[in-house]
């Protein structure tokens, strides 16, 4: 019993660095005005407008390089389905266009970034 308390003690002090910098460094926040969606350690953040579709990517707070990646949306809006290809402008993905994104709308999003496995993602406007 004797040897228990010095243990969980250690095991307590070597947790909380690990548990606060996760807390520190992950936000879980839009910092667009979009919707959150994570694949792994990346946070894809979606910006839908009637008139143009933004994929923002980031991890621990930090935008993901988008040189190089693919985004392929599948739009479901009521009984209408449409498909759009998004391509890397800047330090994001995107597409111009006409695009019904109402309430109820659901996007479901193939993400393919560089020397990574494809992230496969829902999101749902509200």
């Amino acid at each position: 019993m004797k040897l228990f308390a010095p243990l969980a003690a250690v095991l307590i002090a070597l947790a909380g660095p690990a548990y606060s910098a996760d807390e520190h460094g992950h936000d879980h926040k839009p910092l667009h005005g979009g919707i959150l969606a994570e694949s792994g350690p990346t946070e894809y953040e979606l910006v839908a407008k009637p008139d143009a579709i933004t994929l923002h990517a980031r991890e621990k707070g930090k935008p993901v390089s988008v040189q190089g990646a693919r985004a392929k949306l599948t739009i479901l809006s009521g009984t209408e389905q449409s498909v759009v290809e998004l391509k890397p402008a800047a330090d994001r993905l995107q597409a111009s266009g006409s695009f019904k994104v109402v309430p109820g709308t659901k996007i479901v999003a193939t993400v393919e970034l560089q020397g990574r496995k494809p992230a496969n993602l829902r999101f749902a406007i509200k």
